[in-house]
């Protein structure tokens, strides 16, 4: 297999999942129904804080090189992310530290393979759905320069999963280990979908009917 075609297998065996992640009511699950400027930013927000905590504990004890150097990248872009989106917000933004069921999950992977296809092919599969609608958010408040700050977001991010797929192919070395990485991508983006349909049952919503 190689990094293109185990994409194509991530998104055909999640479709579903990514589908409705897509929704347009991804953002009333994530901000509790408060769909406010100042909520919208900072559940943003806390997505870039808790991503970059986890490519910063990758980076600290990463055995292999060249994944080490790929999540100490990944973590200074979402510092990055992070700074631009508390910019924008008008108090002084702080997390609360909790990671969420997915970046929790992520944070427990010690296998370089297993970090990689979570990482850095999962998550930015869920992040382009979080990013549409972000901007969509924000071109629907006639804020064009946010939305801008969110596209340039997304096109970051997408770089994170070209060069997600790229490492894959240097470190599966076996079609186990491509396996093991298509489990754990699919797992990630599982995690994110369970999430977001618990969020939408607690405020009243079915899911399965939203598109």
């Amino acid at each position: 297999m190689d990094g293109e075609t185990f994409r194509v297998v991530v998104e055909d065996e999640k479709q579903t999942e990514l589908e409705r992640l897509g929704s347009q009511q991804l953002l009333v699950a994530l901000t509790d129904a408060d769909l406010t400027r100042e909520r919208v930013l900072e559940v943003a927000a806390a997505s870039e804080h808790a991503a970059r905590e986890t490519f910063r504990k990758w980076a600290d004890d990463e055995e292999s090189k060249t994944a080490q150097e790929a999540f100490a990248t990944v973590a200074e872009q979402e510092d990055a992310h992070l700074r631009r989106v508390t910019n924008e917000l008008d108090e002084e933004w702080e997390s609360d530290d909790e990671p969420g069921p997915m970046h929790s999950y992520l944070r427990g992977r010690t296998e370089t393979v297993e970090r990689i296809a979570g990482g850095m092919v999962g998550r930015p599969l869920v992040s382009h759905q979080t990013h549409n609608q972000l901007i969509g958010f924000f071109i629907n408040e006639a804020d064009e320069a946010t939305a801008d700050i969110f596209r340039d977001l997304k096109a970051e991010t997408n770089e994170t999963l070209e060069a997600g797929l790229d490492l894959l192919e240097e470190v599966c070395a076996t079609e186990d280990d491509w396996e093991t990485a298509q489990m754990v991508a699919g797992y990630t983006i599982q995690l994110a979908y369970d999430d977001y349909a618990d969020a939408l049952q607690g405020l009243g919503f079915d899911p399965r009917s939203v598109c």
